[in-house]
């Protein structure tokens, strides 16, 4: 699948250090040192438009390959569609509308929500539905391996030797599985925690046939896959040189568990090898002191604030007022603020003279260098933009404007 057009981005000196990027994870602090970065961020399930929880994590990838780039290393990214599960059907099912037009519209606004606020497009997007042959084999092979067994027809994943691993305790683990698509007290599973791999086709649900028969995956074996093909190439099955399978596997926090626990899983069944060297969560938007969900109808989306004539820099200053690991809440004076703040940039950078440049350009790589850091950044830029107000110069415009390109996405 083509996905939104390519940003271009501007060079900076060479000048300026850029030092390696340090995460905060919850494997504890990662540092990038490899010349060659391989990154995976799971993507949207299409049945609904982009809300600002959305915005806020592709938005921290983005900031994560800016970065990586910036220091001139290849950044291999790939993000997928869930584009058959669950909620999509259901949706489909409830406005009376055919899934795959839902999807595909749903995706087409994504796109568009993307490329308005300059997030930079993957090197492959790929919808589930154009890997059910690779998903088909990876099954064979978990088979081969010991890690697959049938109930009434469905597949599962045994999970039990990888529940070592597990982020959260057992108990918690039950509970969030249920709220999350597992299905703990199916009869005739191994362990309550076992994901399915392969759902046999019932009533008019959509399937596809393959030598497990009739049917579609589960959730976790299409991110598996995915991840695993697009970033390890052709052979992904075969046994890998490197410590880890990718180096950055991303998405919300709402992921942690069951979804990134169990595609990790499900790739070292696969591979023999640890799935990746960070997991990189973002935190969750919640709207005037409540989580922001569909089932409260209090979601922010972004093409609605576009529509109504909101910049889309102003919405991405807006995000980046905040650490991107932390739970946080959208106000409408977020916007507000956002607004102020932009207008001065944009006028201090339309000045003939400003404040020196190289030191806020410099305050900024160092503050994205340190687990992303987004807040001192603008606080760096904040400062010049006073400095500048006040008649301070020795600066040059275009290089900080370039820089704040670069590094923020912001183009001012």
């Amino acid at each position: 699948m083509n996905s939104w057009p390519k940003t271009f981005l501007p060079a900076i000196a060479s000048e300026f250090l850029i030092p390696p990027l340090h995460l905060q994870t919850r494997q504890g602090d990662r540092v990038f040192n490899q010349s060659d970065i391989r990154m995976y961020v799971c993507g949207i399930t299409p049945y609904d438009a982009t809300h600002l929880g959305h915005a806020a994590t592709y938005l921290t990838f983005d900031l994560i390959n800016r970065y990586l780039q910036a220091q001139g290393k290849a950044v291999a990214f790939v993000e997928n569609v869930t584009d058959i599960d669950e909620p999509l059907l259901e949706r489909a099912t409830r406005d009376r509308v055919d899934w795959k037009a839902l999807a595909a519209d749903q995706i087409a606004l994504f796109e568009s929500d993307m490329s308005a606020l300059r997030i930079l497009p993957p090197n492959f997007f790929v919808p589930a539905t154009s890997v059910m042959d690779l998903v088909s084999i990876a099954i064979s092979k978990m088979k081969a391996n010991g890690f697959v067994y049938e109930v009434d027809s469905d597949l599962y994943f045994d999970v039990s030797p990888f529940l070592q691993m597990l982020p959260i305790s057992v108990e918690e683990a039950l509970s969030v599985f249920s709220e999350r698509g597992g299905d703990p007290l199916r009869q005739g599973k191994r362990h309550p925690l076992d994901p399915v791999l392969w759902i046999a086709n019932r009533d008019d649900e959509p399937g596809w046939e393959s030598v497990h028969g009739f049917g579609r995956p589960g959730w976790h074996i299409e991110c598996c896959v995915i991840s695993l093909r697009y970033l390890l190439g052709a052979e992904f099955l075969e046994p890998t040189q490197s410590d880890f399978l990718i180096d950055v596997q991303g998405g919300g926090s709402d992921l942690i568990f069951p979804h990134h626990f169990m595609s990790a899983a499900q790739a070292q069944a696969l591979t023999g090898k640890p799935f990746s060297f960070s997991f990189v969560h973002t935190g969750m938007v919640g709207l005037d002191g409540e989580k922001m969900s569909k089932s409260k109808g209090n979601l922010v989306f972004v093409s609605k604030l576009l529509q109504s004539g909101v910049d889309p820099m102003v919405v991405r200053y807006a995000l980046l007022d905040g650490q991107y690991d932390e739970d946080r809440m959208w106000r409408s004076e977020l916007l507000t603020k956002a607004t102020i703040k932009v207008e001065r940039v944009r006028s201090a950078l339309s000045r003939m003279e400003v404040a020196p440049t190289k030191t806020v350009i410099q305050e900024i790589i160092s503050a994205l260098s340190n687990n992303l850091n987004t807040k001192g950044c603008l606080s760096a830029l904040d400062s010049w933009t006073t400095a500048t107000e006040l008649g301070e110069t020795g600066g040059e415009a275009g290089e900080l404007s370039r820089a704040l390109d670069l590094l923020l996405g912001l183009a001012l």
